[in-house]
């Protein structure tokens, strides 16, 4: 598979092989990573990378375009019948672009937005002061209950009655509980605002029908296709038909040039596989490797946020370990199990130290793992976190690590990348 790129660069190519093997030989808890399946990164991979096509199908700015609309109009039906939309927009090269297009489409600058804080389990491109959203809108932001670390959907109410911002953003990125968009729809409504979901985090659980669908409630829906959809990285647009042009129009020529056509031929491919019982059936098993991996933890006297998870990732608050999020996912890396540090509601801890970690099943159901492995893993994490200092048990986590890995092989079919 990359036997070229090693003899024209070896320099590259070493650098994807030593990245195969550590995503190989590492447990992958990482919530928003995911490996994408051998048929998608074909498709990522594939000389489509060669084809300008600014504008959309049958309306390009380039010649040459027949077979690429076909691949696009491929993605755009598959995503639409996969959620039921009613229009679709896969060009977004991020979630965030997919955010930025729905903003630039629908408000001015300055208009308020309301939206859940970073710090309590929100995303950057939802009004982080230093990032576009932040920047160029008011933005008014929403947390969780302090004492169930659950959204408090009445402060919500009363926050949008007091600012009545344009749009509403709901969907999170560390928040491990079911969302209700009947409720966010009835407060959007009460204000006159534009409901927006972000569901990059749990769009697979949506497909399988394991997952409220916030087509459902919302005039926007935004996603990335890499996380629990197990597609190719990037992102994408659902829309109410009446909002399309305004859309479409937002994304090109408004924040982007020419959408990156071998992406979105792989995301057509991930759509398709999504589209299939067999993915139903995965999403079913990483919600349930989420809640039996967090119960073990638990057990273990680590304390969950929010007491548990409806979906595919939990937060661990390692405070009572002795420890921070930074010092326990450094520790964690060196038997390699690879997490990452995050905050917990009204982290006492500043954002590059903090109190948590976030744990994610995505990765390692795709590699076939169930709840005996999650009960493994979370006597590796005990004993790793437990005995840090003691090198010679910190050596016995990391092979019991070893053994796992090589239990569920990654990516066995890509010969060329054994000689390291």
């Amino acid at each position: 598979m990359y036997e070229i790129l090693k003899n024209v660069d070896p320099q590259v190519y070493q650098s994807i092989v030593h990245e195969i093997h550590r995503q190989r030989d590492q447990i992958e808890l990482i919530a928003s990573e995911n490996f994408a399946p051998l048929a998608v990164l074909a498709a990522a991979a594939s000389p489509l990378t060669n084809k300008y096509a600014e504008g959309y199908p049958r309306a390009r700015w380039y010649g040459g375009c027949q077979y690429i609309d076909q691949a696009e109009d491929l993605a755009r039906e598959r995503v639409i019948k996969l959620f039921g939309a009613e229009h679709a927009n896969v060009q977004p090269h991020s979630g965030t672009q997919a955010n930025m297009a729905v903003l630039l489409a629908m408000l001015d600058a300055g208009d308020t937005i309301l939206a859940m804080d970073l710090a309590c389990g929100g995303h950057l491109s939802h009004g982080h002061p230093m990032n576009f959203s932040g920047k160029f809108y008011n933005v008014v932001s929403y947390g969780v209950d302090r004492k169930t670390e659950q959204l408090d959907y009445n402060e919500i109410s009363e926050l949008a009655s007091t600012h009545k911002p344009k749009l509403i953003i709901a969907g999170a990125s560390a928040y491990p509980r079911i969302i209700d968009f009947a409720k966010f729809r009835a407060i959007a409504d009460k204000v006159g605002a534009y409901l927006l979901v972000d569901m990059a985090h749990f769009a697979g659980m949506v497909a399988a029908g394991i997952y409220p669908n916030p087509v459902e409630y919302a005039e926007f829906v935004t996603s990335t296709t890499h996380k629990t959809l197990r597609g190719p990285r990037g992102g994408f647009i659902l829309c109410q038909k009446k909002f399309a042009k305004k859309i479409d129009s937002a994304v090109f020529p408004g924040i982007q040039g020419g959408p990156l056509m071998h992406i979105i031929a792989a995301k057509a491919v991930g759509f398709g596989l999504s589209l299939k019982d067999e993915f139903k059936e995965y999403q079913k098993k990483l919600v349930r490797n989420a809640a039996y991996f967090a119960d073990a933890l638990s057990k273990k006297d680590f304390r969950i946020v929010s007491g548990g998870t409806d979906t595919h990732l939990f937060l661990v608050d390692v405070r009572a370990k002795g420890l921070t999020g930074k010092e326990c996912a450094t520790f964690l890396e060196e038997v390699n199990i690879t997490v990452n540090k995050n905050l917990i509601p009204y982290d006492p801890e500043p954002p590059l130290v903090t109190s948590g970690i976030r744990i994610g099943t995505p990765a390692i159901t795709t590699r076939g793992m169930g709840t005996l492995e999650m009960e493994i893993l979370a006597e590796c994490i005990e004993m790793a976190v437990c005995n840090r200092k003691d090198a010679g048990k910190m050596d016995q986590v990391k092979e019991k690590v070893a053994q796992l890995a090589e239990k569920f092989p990654l990516y066995p079919e890509i010969k060329d990348a054994d000689d390291r």
